[in-house]
């Protein structure tokens, strides 16, 4: 790791919601981490974990009965303290550049890539005039995005242009955070491990990415550390190397979700580690 500035300082956040007649339902449970310049962390954990609400914290999209606690400080900003106006103005796309779950909400349908990538141009960088379609095209081949496809509207697209489509939009403002959510779901294997490594050629001197994923074989391929998330807590966070070496997570939960895939042991989780994990 990085002894520079982190570019992502997580401390203590939670989030719960509220639910009609008073009851609260937590979701995320005082996360802490940080990430350097030039690292990939790989949030992990089943579905339902609490992954995207994290993420979601960070980018400032969590519906209204939602109440948050700690920090998340990106380039001096608490992301947690910031008002919608700062986060829609100077976070979002600028700051923080999001690779979605899902490609096909994400992108305007009634619009071509080439349409809403010279507004994103437009938006986040200084580029206008004769410049903007050029700025266009660049952007388009930093995703590996056909150029033959720039015209073309997003139910034309497969699901792997359609990722490589929000990948050129999240990479406009060289934010100095990319943080990619699910970014593989639905892609075959072939497919999955192209994505990764394309999003793993921009992560730099400056810039980090943290990738919230339930694919195990992806966090291997690119992440320089794991932290494996269970009702809503990180269990373990430690480098890939220990986490996929022969001693394996500490964790016991870390060490069933990883004996769970099928190149591997292949054994379900047994459900006292579940509850062990649950009570952490």
């Amino acid at each position: 790791m990085s002894t520079r500035e982190p570019v992502l300082s997580v401390r203590g956040l939670g989030v719960r919601f509220r639910m009609r007649g008073g009851a609260y339902v937590t979701a995320v449970t005082d996360a802490h981490f940080e990430l350097a310049p030039g690292e990939c962390l790989a949030l992990v954990g089943e579905s339902g974990c609490g992954k995207s609400v994290l993420a979601s914290a960070l980018l400032g999209l969590l519906p209204r009965n939602a109440e948050t606690n700690g920090s998340a400080v990106l380039g001096g900003l608490d992301l947690l303290a910031a008002d919608e106006r700062t986060l829609a103005r100077t976070v979002r796309g600028r700051r923080i550049g999001l690779v979605p779950q899902s490609p096909a909400a994400h992108l305007t349908p009634v619009r071509t890539i080439r349409s809403q990538l010279r507004e994103t141009v437009r938006e986040l960088t200084a580029v206008r005039g004769p410049g903007l379609d050029p700025a266009v095209g660049a952007a388009a081949r930093r995703a590996a995005f056909p150029a033959d496809h720039l015209n073309r509207y997003p139910h034309e697209l497969s699901g792997g242009l359609a990722q490589r489509a929000c990948t050129a939009l999240a990479l406009i403002g060289d934010a100095p955070l990319l943080l990619a959510d699910e970014p593989t779901t639905g892609l075959d294997r072939d497919l999955v491990d192209h994505t990764v490594d394309e999003l793993a050629r921009h992560i730099g001197a400056d810039r980090a990415m943290l990738l919230i994923t339930h694919d195990l074989a992806a966090a291997e391929r690119i992440a320089d550390r794991i932290a494996v998330m269970y009702a809503g807590r990180i269990l373990e966070l430690t480098e890939k190397q220990a986490f996929f070496g022969d001693a394996g997570p500490c964790h016991p939960y870390a060490r069933g979700l990883l004996d769970a895939l099928p190149e591997r042991a292949f054994t379900p989780i047994p459900p006292k580690v579940l509850e062990g994990a649950r009570h952490a």
